[in-house]
């Protein structure tokens, strides 16, 4: 479970005030699958602090500040950190929190570090099916047009519907004794499901989690470090800015681009569309113009490319969702 001296003192109210959804929480399902689609929907995820060559800052009240008070948003460790706080502390869930390797592109599930921060989430009085607390896995700092809009109880081989999307939970062998989960999506565009990411169970720290940040925000071999990343969930499409390149995915899989002219029309993008206003004096487009999408902008907030054969192997054959 959580831990710290930041935690007794969590503004749930300047939370509500950001993401909704009214009304007095309570620490049941219901109640997380609503702040955790809210989240999802009202808090872009942007890179702008790492590419300022700033590690972002993971404490209460610097959260706090940037993600409710101003319009800005944040990456995978912002999102989750601050959802953390609000379930654990202010509302009453257990959570603990394992640590992902991103997979897509990967050629087996291990060649990838674990950089991905997710929760489990307990709630409380809450059977599953064999009698025991069945936690949810929760994420709202997956950074890709895939991510996860609420939360999948951690049972294999089902596909829940989430606010639209199907995300089966796949056990994959591995070395070691923990089960190795990997939630899948289904890409509708091209009929085919991916392996998002995959997790054992055990719990890490928030500062085993500053370490990854610092890595993240500031290695000159990190991505995150080296180009503009911008992403906004709405209830019908998806916005990607990758560097210059803007995307638009809509529920049908259906998707249109285009490429902006300058740093003006960026700002200017990240304002309207994504609800982030930049530093002032940023530069924020990186690359030439006319050149081809980086590897952000193809599969989401990690890695390039499609899942190799060990990949596949973990799935359970399944036909295309209706």
């Amino acid at each position: 479970m959580s831990e710290g001296p930041d935690l007794p003192s969590f503004d749930l109210a300047a939370c509500r005030g950001r993401i909704g959804p009214s009304g007095e929480p309570r620490p049941d399902a219901e109640t997380l699958r609503a702040v955790h689609l809210a989240h999802a929907l009202a808090i872009s995820f942007e890179n702008l602090d790492p590419l300022l060559g700033v590690a972002p800052g993971l404490g209460r009240e610097e959260l706090s500040a940037k993600l409710l008070g101003w319009r800005r948003g944040g990456y995978c460790y912002e999102h989750d950190t601050l959802f953390d706080w609000a379930l654990e502390a202010a509302i009453g869930y257990p959570v603990t929190r394992p640590a992902a390797r991103v997979v897509p592109g990967a050629e087996r599930f291990t060649s990838r570090p674990r950089t991905q921060m997710d929760l489990l989430v307990h709630v409380p009085g809450e059977a599953g099916a064999a009698g025991t607390d069945t936690p949810y896995l929760v994420d709202v700092g997956f950074g890709a047009v895939t991510t996860v809009l609420e939360p999948l109880p951690l049972v294999a081989n089902r596909e829940p519907e989430a606010a639209g999307r199907r995300h089966p939970l796949v056990r994959a062998p591995h070395d070691g004794p923990p089960e190795l989960w990997v939630p899948e999506t289904y890409l509708v565009g091209k009929g085919e499901w991916q392996a998002q990411y995959a997790f054992t169970v055990e719990p890490f720290g928030h500062q085993d989690f500053e370490v990854v940040n610092w890595f993240i925000a500031t290695s000159p071999r990190s991505l995150f470090s080296r180009r503009l990343y911008a992403q906004r969930t709405a209830a019908d499409h998806h916005l990607v800015l990758d560097d210059r390149r803007l995307s638009v995915t809509n529920a049908d899989g259906t998707a249109t681009e285009r490429e902006l002219v300058d740093d003006a029309e960026a700002r200017r993008v990240l304002s309207e569309d994504f609800g982030i206003t930049a530093p002032d004096g940023m530069a924020l487009l990186l690359r030439p113009p006319g050149d081809g999408p980086g590897a952000l902008g193809r599969t989401g907030s990690s890695a390039a490319g499609a899942g190799t054969d060990i990949v596949r192997r973990a799935r359970v054959r399944r036909q295309p969702p209706d």
